[in-house]
């Protein structure tokens, strides 16, 4: 396939914003995956659910995956915290770090 210039046919526009969105899918789906593997069992299926969204989703419906998906990384987070398990907690807060800055890159979120 050819590129076409910047005022070109519209489905080279088409066929970039299928993979902009495949693209963040995938990178929001493989960090959601981290996050299930480093969850405990009640919250894999949370995970689950945010990791189909972000396959299935529009890309505007990203931003709201990503949001819940650090809410749910932060909920981990305390939790682990509050149980004292210290290899969870350093787990969960990368992978809560890694979405952070995930989302920031992909204009999903405002850097705080």
């Amino acid at each position: 396939m050819r590129a076409t210039s910047a005022g070109g046919g519209g489905q080279a526009g088409g066929l970039a914003m299928e993979m902009t969105r495949q693209y963040l899918a995938g990178e929001l789906s493989v960090l959601l995956g981290h996050l299930q593997a480093a969850t405990t069992e009640a919250a894999t299926r949370d995970a689950w659910f945010l990791r189909h969204a972000a396959e299935t989703e529009p890309i505007p419906a990203l931003r709201s995956v990503t949001v819940r998906a650090l809410t749910l990384a932060e909920g981990l987070c305390w939790d682990s915290l509050n149980r004292g398990d210290t290899a969870a907690f350093t787990r969960q807060a990368a992978v809560c770090a890694e979405l952070h800055e995930f989302g920031v890159c992909a204009c999903l979120l405002k850097e705080a």
